[in-house]
């Protein structure tokens, strides 16, 4: 699929050798926080980074971690100018017993390589990758809070370099990693969320770059939000045609009773470019699959259709999916002037299954259930 974009970079040069990591301890650490109840997501980060340089000529530099410090990149570098970047968002889990956990990391992987190759961007080895954000985490280990909910956002991101303005692909480039403190995504429980369904503003087209994790599909988003917020609204209900495609940045899910009265949990499909792959998003459902319970489909729905279930009482559930939440239940969708109430538990603030999918995995993410979707940080 992107031969055409990276042919030149199939090398060896594509190869980070984790053998030549450099280790730079920090001689200034960053004060910890003291009260793991006030993390705000990304504002506070911790003691160290990774930095991974890439040439053209030389291919991939040795590995570094170092402390946490500002880039030095010149102004007419290639990512100022023309978005050339992307990034991953993952996390870091204390369980019970204190060990490290990753989630799926390899998921992530697959996914960031995918975006990199989209945007002319060097390939690398995942492996490596992945062994370099273990050694992150062993090192910043007391910066992984413990408890359910509480973890380390890992952000591994890669920047093009080019010192030279024009439009192309860079011949330079930096990967690097960096980590950040987080809590619970709802410290008091589910809140339920109030949706606009937005038919005015795109985020995503078929043959576009909505399915890679690209600095540049974020950035056009900002400006509806802001709007959205101003008429009471949490998120965007993001339509093409119609048709539904995602929840603000998550991945979207509808619980109802389809046409022919079967319960079906349905998401929008991969395929065109206009879904982003969530490793949530797949994990629920290869989950809901494992559990048999009722029909799971990829298939594309409208807007006009959801109205139509919740009017006659076939929607069950809805809710987001992402990195950041898990779930995100929703209780509400403005659509063309008039509101489709979705319902809610009032017990939970979210409907049963909602509730089931976050239980589930987040007892793999903290190793309380056996899975190999749970990496332990050796």
């Amino acid at each position: 699929m992107f031969g055409r974009f990276v042919r030149q970079y199939s090398t060896s040069k594509n190869i980070i050798n984790v053998n030549e990591l450099i280790v730079e301890k920090t001689k200034t650490p960053f004060q910890k926080y003291t009260d793991k109840s006030k993390l705000v997501f990304g504002k506070q980060f911790s003691d160290h980074m990774i930095e991974v340089p890439w040439t053209k000529e030389e291919g991939w530099g040795a590995p570094k971690i170092s402390g946490y410090h500002n880039l030095s990149i010149p102004p007419s570098a290639s990512v100022l100018h023309y978005a050339l970047e992307c990034f991953e968002g993952m996390k870091a889990y204390k369980d019970s017993n204190g060990k490290i956990r990753l989630f799926r990391p390899d998921q992530n992987m697959n996914r960031f390589l995918n975006s990199a190759k989209r945007i002319c961007l060097p390939e690398f080895n995942k492996e490596a990758v992945v062994e370099l954000i273990k050694k992150l985490c062993i090192m910043d280990k007391d910066w992984i809070p413990e408890g359910k909910g509480y973890s380390l956002y890992l952000r591994p991101t890669l920047i093009a370099t080019q010192n030279s303005l024009g439009v192309g692909a860079s011949n330079s480039a930096l990967m690097f990693v960096i980590a950040s403190p987080v809590g619970p995504y709802y410290p008091e429980g589910f809140k339920p969320v109030k949706l606009i369904a937005d038919d005015q503003y795109v985020r995503a087209w078929a043959g576009g770059s909505g399915a890679f994790k690209l600095g540049s599909n974020y950035a056009p988003t900002i400006y509806p939000q802001l709007e959205a917020a101003k008429k009471g609204y949490s998120q965007v209900l993001w339509l093409l045609n119609d048709y539904v495609t995602e929840v603000g940045t998550m991945n979207m899910f509808v619980f109802w009773k389809n046409a022919q009265g079967e319960k079906e949990l349905i998401t929008p499909p991969l395929g065109d470019g206009t879904i982003l792959p969530g490793v949530t998003r797949d994990s629920i459902l290869k989950l809901t699959q494992k559990w048999g319970e009722f029909k799971i489909t990829e298939k594309n729905f409208t807007m006009t259709e959801l109205a139509k279930a919740v009017k006659e009482g076939r929607v069950l559930e809805a809710f987001g999916a992402g990195t950041a939440a898990i779930v995100s239940p929703i209780e509400s969708i403005s659509y063309k002037g008039e509101n489709y109430n979705i319902p809610i538990d009032s017990s939970l603030n979210c409907g049963p299954l909602t509730k089931r999918i976050s239980d589930s995995i987040m007892a793999i993410q903290y190793g309380e259930t056996d899975s190999d979707w749970s990496v332990i940080v050796d």
